[in-house]
């Protein structure tokens, strides 16, 4: 039995609604089904969650809401009319919105219900066609399916009692089409995932079945070696781990939420990212373990708006508790941080940009100057992780020798280098203006010629970290 997700892409319009359901006919295995929200039509077009959030501020802050309700209406007919549906399903989502917009609620608990009527719609309309073309299949709400989550909005996780009710999705012997994003808690209030939520639901559920395989269908042919936008045609990657993945999603890869694969990686479920345009592709294979005697690094990913708090005291390494009572600080402000890359005399914390107000940068090194009697604090702004990805690097010499080669050929200062200790990733920064270049240069040197990428040799050594 085969799980497949279809992300926003492939449900924004009719037309692509259709491959969508060409594709569960064309496999029986394909049992149970989750759906984005419609994403864009085209390039400029807004994304159908993005309507919905907007809605809600508008009805929460009493400015007139109904040309907001009536672009999200007229998208969804057009795609009923499209796929000759009847239009019950029209008078259904208008009521689901009606009611949410009088939700007597908190502010985020509206936002959640409004935002999740994208990926509940969808279900609605793909399992009504799939039965037009005499495809058995069935609309099943989260809680049906089994979904229970923490009372958290828009950041539920997933109650470990869900899971036996899950796996009765097994029995049924229609396709059950599963809105993704969101779940109930046990006093049945609707909660959402993360933004990309969708992604969750399709591994949970994918977990919780014990399927052979969860397909995540999407409108790229495979996963890339390196963003697209920096490097033209770059190499397709036909199998990575789950580590691997991982740690792609967290630092930039857009073609799965950073937090999605974590059920399917505890449940040993082998994952396959596929194109809805082109699924006759073979896409690209998530797994437990792969070969990696052949190709040390698999990708090479980036993300920015990163910012660096730099800390130096003398002999800090004599002080019991000093790295403790450093992100107490960040904790008490609510800050989480990335990366800690230290010395014997300094510390560095490293963090997304949007956390640290001005208001919270002062506090926080006023705390750090009063409490800790540093010598030296310093904040760095506009900073951009690149990660070098592969399980190779374990067991393999000279890979950091090489991408700071690499930075050196582009002109490119590294602020700091950072290895994480699962050993499957590289981490560096730099300057965001100077991304791209050191992208390009690092993909020229380690996929554009076979015979420059580092292979494992015959003798494990362990790097020194």
């Amino acid at each position: 039995m085969k799980v497949a997700k279809f992300g926003g892409s492939s449900v924004a319009n009719a037309t692509q609604i259709k491959k969508v359901a060409n594709i569960i006919k064309s496999d029986p295995s394909r049992k149970v089904i989750v759906v984005s929200a419609p994403g864009k039509r085209f390039s400029g077009d807004v994304k159908m969650t993005d309507l919905l959030i907007d809605l809600c501020y508008a009805k929460q802050n009493n400015q007139d809401y109904e040309l907001h309700l009536q672009k999200i209406m007229d998208r969804f007919q057009e795609i009923v009319d499209e796929l000759e549906l009847d239009h019950h399903i029209l008078e259904d989502i208008h009521q689901t919105i009606q009611k949410y917009l009088y939700f007597d609620a908190s502010p985020l608990a509206q936002l959640d219900a409004l935002k999740s009527i994208g990926e509940d719609s969808s279900a609605k309309i793909v399992s009504a066609y799939l039965n037009r073309l005499s495809i058995d299949a069935s609309y099943v709400n989260p809680k049906d399916a089994g979904i229970f989550v923490s009372n958290e909005p828009g950041q539920a996780q997933l109650l470990p009692q869900s899971f036996p009710i899950i796996y009765k999705l097994r029995e049924r012997e229609d396709v059950a089409v599963v809105p993704g994003f969101f779940g109930y808690t046990t006093e049945n209030d609707l909660v959402t995932f993360s933004r990309g939520g969708s992604d969750i639901t399709g591994a949970i559920l994918a977990a919780g079945t014990k399927a052979s395989l969860y397909e995540n269908f999407t409108d790229v042919d495979s996963v890339f070696a390196v963003n697209p936008n920096f490097v033209e045609n770059p190499k397709d990657i036909s199998v990575l781990t789950y580590k691997e993945m991982r740690e792609l999603s967290y630092a930039g890869f857009s073609v799965f939420h950073d937090e999605a694969l974590i059920p399917a990686f505890r449940e040993q479920i082998p994952v396959c990212i596929k194109n809805t345009n082109n699924p006759d592709a073979p896409g690209t294979m998530v797994v437990a373990e792969r070969d990696v005697t052949n190709q040390c690094v698999v990708g090479i990913a980036s993300d920015v708006g990163f910012c660096s708090l730099y800390v130096s005291k003398f002999l800090m390494n004599r002080e019991i508790g000093f790295g403790r009572k450093l992100l107490n600080i960040f904790e008490d402000e609510g800050i989480s941080f990335e990366h800690t890359p230290s010395g014997i005399d300094d510390m560095s914390v490293i963090f997304r940009d949007h956390q640290f107000t001005p208001e919270k940068e002062k506090v926080v090194i006023d705390r750090i100057r009063n409490e800790l009697h540093v010598d030296t604090v310093s904040i760095h702004r506009d900073l951009a992780v690149v990660m070098i990805v592969g399980e190779g690097l374990e067991n393999t010499i000279g890979v950091a020798a090489k991408a700071t080669a690499s930075f050196a050929k582009a002109g490119v200062n590294i602020d700091m280098i950072n290895q994480g200790s699962s050993e499957v990733s590289m981490m560096f920064g730099i300057h965001a203006v100077d991304l791209e270049k050191a992208i390009q240069s690092l993909y020229k040197e380690f996929f554009t010629d076979d015979a420059t990428n580092l292979k494992i040799p015959p003798v494990s050594v362990r790097g020194h970290k």
